[in-house]
């Protein structure tokens, strides 16, 4: 999807570096005329940048179409590992950089102001290799302001809806899920649990996987002889 000659044919066509620092200077200004606490404390530079889009977003009244935009731009990113090291690349010059946020924006459909001005920030400063972790990131500040806890329920198969649909039903009347919140579920496929699942939520886990079952047989063995 990516590729240095897209980018270089984009950059032809890109807006002046000058734009870029323009609208960084803004969203720079938007996230720091007022405070606003984010739902969740988060860690790293990827964190730290996350933390500034959700202030952002929150100022301009833009939060629902900035989480949109962000999640198709993680999206984007999953689905092109060619991506990742474009973005890592430390030689970009600023017409590349002007054309990967065009190209970013126009791919993912991301056009919202906030998301705009983001990029060109991360563009010039030279951090466009942090947009994968800031997505994710970005999607877990999303997740408490909503009140989700997330379940991850780890299977050697992939589990059908109705399977997940029993889990989510079972683990949202238990004390795991906080009153009023509401569980996301994902299913995480690994076939070296040989069987049974492995359900975590928030930093709770609950083991029934065949190879912890295994393991503890071993060691009662092991102990025993």
């Amino acid at each position: 999807m990516f590729s240095r000659q897209a980018v270089l044919r984009a950059a032809r066509s890109a807006a002046p570096q000058r734009a870029i620092q323009g609208q960084s200077r803004t969203y720079a200004a938007a996230a720091s005329n007022e405070k606003i606490k984010a739902p969740i404390s988060l860690f790293g530079l990827d964190g730290t940048y996350a933390t500034a889009l959700y202030t952002a977003a929150v100022k301009t009244s833009s939060l629902e179409p900035t989480a949109k935009g962000v999640t198709a731009l993680g999206n984007l990113i999953a689905k092109d590992p060619k991506l990742v090291g474009i973005l890592e690349a430390p030689t970009l010059s600023a017409a590349d950089k002007s054309a990967i946020v065009a190209e970013l924006q126009k791919s993912a459909g991301a056009t919202g102001e906030t998301v705009k001005n983001f990029l060109a920030t991360l563009a010039e400063n030279n951090r466009l290799g942090l947009l994968p972790g800031v997505c994710a990131k970005f999607g877990e500040l999303m997740s408490a302001a909503r009140g989700e806890v997330e379940m991850v329920v780890t299977s050697a198969q992939p589990l059908d809806n109705k399977t997940l649909n029993r889990l989510e039903s079972a683990v949202s009347k238990s004390s795991y899920v906080g009153e009023g919140k509401k569980l996301k579920v994902k299913n995480q496929v690994n076939p070296e649990i040989i069987g049974g699942l492995v359900v975590e939520v928030g930093e709770r886990t609950i083991d029934l996987s065949v190879s912890a079952k295994l393991a503890k047989m071993n060691k009662l063995l092991t102990d025993t002889l």
